[in-house]
């Protein structure tokens, strides 16, 4: 493929062309300016400072009821590990949601934004004691266990009546990158199904007096894009379901609905799922001659990815064998390319020109601080502003202070007003910590 050709899929022609389908709902150009939520992306910089990261509130929202109205009824609870932030978990709740945590601190966050205890699920495959203490001491409703020694914890530490799922691990391969593959056997998340471990797990709850099983859970990783993947799933929940003897009235198939990321990838299937999903848990059940349970679904990364983008001013520029163009972020801010070589696309916002390839690397002191192969025009300079899409999730979340550069703020955008929701942080705030 030519590079004439390459251009327009990767949206960096000479004339101003939007990726499609990667940008948070109505985004637009005007000019060669980047219009996000109504708020042009060189003033988001010139008043917030860069990097910034950028959140479409109107997309996070239509994003969450996409998916209520898809399975009206089913659960639908928001993977808040995706994106934690009160004022994004408000907004999950005002639009129905529930919320799943993994920690007394994702706990918290919930409390600060009044999330309801009763829609709350706390999981993960290591609560310490003070997690379950903060999620026992909220009324979270459900716990959802991973190991028997945290059985055994819980059943310590609770009092009568407390609701348990038990996460099932069910053999699934979602054909995802190997560190995010979390339904395969020989892993730290969850009981094993293959192995029995499961069905011991759900005997042992079923034996603590503090403790009531409602349901099982499971998830088979993420950015997971074959809708059969959670068929099979369903499946091997429900075979466990009909020979565990036991009433079983939830079954939460996770989350890892995938996102586009790069121009041409499609979004998740969420009609064909939700049909697919619904027939084959009604066709097993009814082969089981067991109930059908009630299905909650766990997305996060599906609802806020594509609603958020994230601002670098260019720091310079190296002209060598290959053209480095360096920004004021990176791997604090986004360890994704690091962690699993994700990509990403980037646009220079404001002015357009003929463009050449080019690698954009962070500010930190690793060879491996590479957030992109894009490219850009040629004429590329200290001052310019990039914009990079689809940061929405898992950029705030696994945020560090490496090299010490201080994290930046998010900055929700909705009808043409611009607001911080997380403040950046500053040099007096990493110096708190310090005794």
């Amino acid at each position: 493929m030519t590079l004439a050709e390459l251009l327009p899929s990767i949206g960096c022609s000479t004339e101003p062309v939007l990726e499609e389908g990667l940008w948070p709902d109505g985004t637009h150009l005007s000019g060669a300016d980047l219009v996000i939520g109504g708020v042009p992306a060189t003033r988001l910089a010139a008043q917030f400072g860069t990097p910034c990261q950028v959140l479409d509130e109107a997309t996070v929202r239509s994003r969450a009821r996409a998916y209520a109205d898809a399975l009206p009824e089913a659960e639908v609870v928001f993977a808040g590990k995706s994106l934690p932030c009160p004022e994004v978990y408000r907004w999950m709740a005002s639009e129905g949601l529930s919320l799943d945590v993994s920690s007394a601190g994702e706990l918290a966050l919930a409390k600060a934004a009044g999330f309801p205890a009763k829609r709350i699920v706390m999981h993960g495959n290591v609560k310490t004691a003070e997690d379950l203490k903060s999620a026992l001491a909220y009324g979270v409703s459900r716990i959802v266990v991973d190991s028997f020694d945290e059985i055994a914890q819980l059943g310590a530490l609770a009092t009568h009546g407390q609701e348990v799922m038990i996460r099932v691990t069910p053999g699934v391969d979602a054909h995802t990158h190997a560190a995010i593959a979390t339904g395969v056997e020989d892993q730290k998340f969850g009981f094993s199904l293959a192995s029995g471990a499961a069905l011991e797990a759900i005997l042992r709850v079923v034996e603590q007096p503090s403790l009531k099983l409602v349901g099982l859970h499971c998830h088979i990783g993420s950015q997971v894009r074959h809708v059969a993947s959670y068929e099979e799933t369903v499946r091997r929940m429900v075979g466990l379901i009909a020979s565990c003897g036991v009433r079983i009235e939830q079954l939460d198939l996770g989350g890892g609905f995938c996102a586009p990321y790069l121009p041409g990838e499609s979004a998740f299937d969420l009609f064909g799922f939700a049909q697919r999903v619904r027939g084959t848990l009604n066709y097993e059940c009814a082969l089981h001659r067991v109930p059908v349970p009630r299905i909650l679904i766990e997305p996060g990364r599906s609802i806020v990815a594509n609603a958020g983008v994230t601002l670098y001013r260019v720091c310079a520029v190296k002209r060598d064998n290959r053209t480095f163009v360096a920004v004021d972020g990176g791997m604090s801010d986004n360890p994704r390319p690091a962690l699993y070589g994700a990509k990403y696309a980037v646009r220079l916002v404001g002015r357009g020109g003929k463009p050449q390839p080019c690698t954009v690397v962070g500010r930190h002191c690793e060879a491996g601080d590479v957030l992109a192969e894009a490219l850009l025009p040629k004429d590329v300079h200290a001052g310019d502003v990039l914009a990079v899409p689809v940061t929405g999730a898992y950029h705030h979340a696994l945020a560090s202070n490496y090299n010490q550069v201080c994290r930046p703020p998010i900055v929700a955008v909705k009808d043409g007003v611009a607001r911080p929701i997380v403040r950046r942080e500053t040099e007096e705030d990493l110096l708190r910590r310090y005794l």
